[in-house]
């Protein structure tokens, strides 16, 4: 008999998400692949066999009777490196004020770049590791990285340095995006700026990061300035992904699907027509529910119109100082009670359609054999219970790279 390094049993439910190559649209991403009493069998940092009644000798077995067993969480958009925080526009957002009041008072985007730019790399390296430790310890083992609160050369190679060498020291993975275009710093004018961005930042970028992000939105970057900056990004080699109509439709969905882009994301007020032309060319909608949730907005992204047009779907916290959140299974809970998705629509959107959505399918987001072996066992019974009870943490284990990197009982 085989001997292998661990092994998985008796798993109420094994969570497989097993058979795509693409991300999920429509009803699939209601498959989970559920397996009942699943087994699931772990050799180095690999999946090496997935079913009932596996036979195998073990080093570590797990009983995981009455749990729940899924694979890693992934957080497709954080913007995991900044400096300070902005826990005093919370009275401000009390008394009424919207994202560009509380900007043009001071706060938002520029107040962070401001403690950004001022923090050592090393202080920023250790908030940033927090903030890993408390994704891990509520199921999340891949994430992306936005830089974007530099808005300068030095700032955002600062940042994506540290993304850099997090990826290298800490369990949960990060894959780098480059989002000099958050916003237009102070000191520059907007035409100044994007040329800045394309002939000295992303020259800068492309050998940090895999993607180029653009924040579209009115008072932001436009439509033209947002092309330019992405095509830029695609002849260096960085992916597109935007930030589309988060607060005004500026056509930013169409244009994800013009230029190809892997993802948008936010997209509250995305028209019919841009849904379309993302459905058609399977661009991924990026839903971050906690958004809209920390802006006290009534208003969500339409998730349920856009998985019935066929956009694939994937969920992010939007980590961020205005969204102040690690927690992936809060966003699940988020999008079935405030965007009207299915449990398992949610569980698919955090798990293989939000690996699609950083280009990661082909190693995680499913529990599959030859598949990176990282691994969350939940402590209920069926996954419906996720977004069921919440505000509490169902983890009891999580396992990255086949090794056991966070339990409750430790």
């Amino acid at each position: 008999m085989k001997t292998i390094d661990l092994m998985i049993k008796n798993a109420a439910q094994l969570i497989t998400l097993k058979g795509s190559k693409h991300p999920r649209i429509k009803g699939e991403m209601n498959d989970l692949g559920i397996i009942e009493k699943g087994m699931l069998a772990i050799d180095g940092n690999k999946i090496v066999d997935v079913g009932t009644n596996l036979k195998y000798d073990a080093e570590k077995v797990i009983d995981a009777t009455g749990n729940v067993v899924v694979p890693g969480l992934i957080d497709p958009h954080t913007h995991l490196v900044f400096g300070g925080t902005r826990e005093f526009e919370l009275d401000w957002k009390l008394h009424g004020l919207s994202y560009m009041d509380i900007k043009k008072k001071g706060g938002g985007i520029d107040y962070t770049v401001s403690c950004t730019r001022n923090a050592s790399y090393d202080k920023l390296y250790q908030q940033a590791k927090a903030r890993l430790d408390t994704m891990l310890s509520y199921g999340t083992t891949t994430c992306e990285g936005k830089s974007g609160y530099g808005l300068n050369v030095e700032s955002e190679k600062k940042i994506l340095d540290v993304q850099q060498q997090l990826n290298k020291d800490h369990v949960v993975d990060i894959v780098s995006t480059f989002l000099g275009a958050h916003s237009i710093p102070k000191e520059m004018g907007d035409n100044e700026y994007v040329e800045l961005i394309i002939d000295e930042m992303i020259p800068m970028a492309k050998k940090r990061a895999e993607f180029c992000d653009v924040f579209c939105e009115e008072g932001f970057f436009s439509i033209n300035q947002s092309r330019q900056i992405l095509e830029a990004g695609k002849k260096a080699g960085l992916q597109s992904k935007i930030h589309a109509d988060e607060l005004v439709d500026t056509g930013g969905g169409k244009l994800a699907a013009e230029i190809g882009a892997i993802s948008a994301e936010h997209l509250l007020k995305t028209n019919k027509d841009s849904i379309k032309k993302m459905a058609e060319t399977k661009v991924i909608g990026v839903m971050l529910p906690g958004t809209p949730f920390s802006l006290m907005l009534k208003e969500y992204a339409p998730a349920r119109f856009m998985i019935d047009a066929g956009v694939p779907i994937a969920l992010a916290t939007d980590l961020n100082p205005n969204c102040y959140v690690e927690n992936m299974q809060f966003m699940m809970q988020l999008a079935c009670f405030n965007m009207k998705m299915t449990p398992a629509e949610a569980l698919t959107a955090a798990t293989f359609n939000a690996a699609c959505a950083i280009n990661r399918q082909q190693h995680i987001g499913s529990l599959e054999i030859g598949k990176q072996a990282d691994v969350v066992i939940l402590s209920i019974s069926n996954y419906q219970m996720i977004p069921y009870h919440f505000g509490i943490n169902h983890v009891s284990t999580v396992i990255k790279k086949g090794k056991i990197v966070w339990s409750k009982n430790n």
